[in-house]
């Protein structure tokens, strides 16, 4: 069973860049600054910032979410307004800003009934794949859940309960957002070695790591069970 995202990287030419901008704008905390890598808490997930070189590489042009709470929504949209031309989309009652990092990410910034302050978590992202089809039924059997089949439309939307995956064929999405390419990201598993057997026979690579077992998919994404 997987339960919440650990972490989540992306590729950025100039980490201390990349730093000050996510500082600057989204306020979040810095974990670790390196010459080639630094980590942000976006709640209790590592936003990971990796300069090019060994793999697994950061993502390229992913689109992800961010919760913040509801009482804070407009102010956030006022502050961004001033700086980005923010697109906003609503879903049922709940709505989303987005706008776009320096690195081509789209960020998402969707309001939630959450306690707290600021950033609270990641509750999406997006994964570009070349095959729909054969992608859900990996992530599915890593146990993700179909939660809204758009295959007609090029995407798919899983969950794990906690925070939702979308797959999607090379399309442009709401804001003209695109899927990641070879996007390295942590999920948390109750036994990370049973369910990496459930892909085993159709993953590029399966690796014992020091945080857990790493998959490498067809597609080139790596995700990386970690015990609870």
């Amino acid at each position: 069973m997987l339960s919440a995202p650990e972490w989540l990287t992306l590729e950025v030419k100039d980490v201390d860049r990349m730093t000050v901008f996510y500082d600057a704008f989204l306020e979040l905390d810095i974990v670790e600054e390196g010459e080639s890598e630094a980590v942000l808490a976006a709640g209790d997930t590592e936003l990971r910032l990796r300069a090019p070189g060994a793999v697994p590489r950061g993502g390229l042009h992913t689109h992800y979410a961010l919760t913040v709470p509801e009482r804070e929504y407009d102010d956030w949209y006022d502050r961004l307004g001033e700086r980005f031309d923010l697109v906003e989309q609503t879903f049922g009652e709940a709505r989303s800003l987005y706008f776009y990092d320096p690195a081509g990410n789209c960020v998402e910034l969707g309001e939630r009934d959450v306690d707290g302050s600021g950033v609270t978590g990641l509750f999406e992202f997006v994964l570009e794949v070349e095959e729909l089809d054969a992608a859900v039924d990996l992530y599915e059997r890593l146990g993700f859940e179909t939660v809204d089949d758009g295959r007609e439309e090029g995407r798919v939307r899983l969950t794990t309960g906690e925070f939702d995956l979308e797959l999607w064929s090379p399309r442009l999405g709401i804001a003209d957002a695109r899927g990641g390419v070879h996007v390295d990201f942590g999920v948390v598993a109750d036994d990370p070695s049973d369910v990496a057997r459930e892909v085993a026979d159709d993953a590029l690579a399966v690796t014992s790591v020091e945080e857990g077992v790493r998959i490498r998919d067809p597609d080139g994404h790596y995700v990386t069970l970690v015990s609870e």
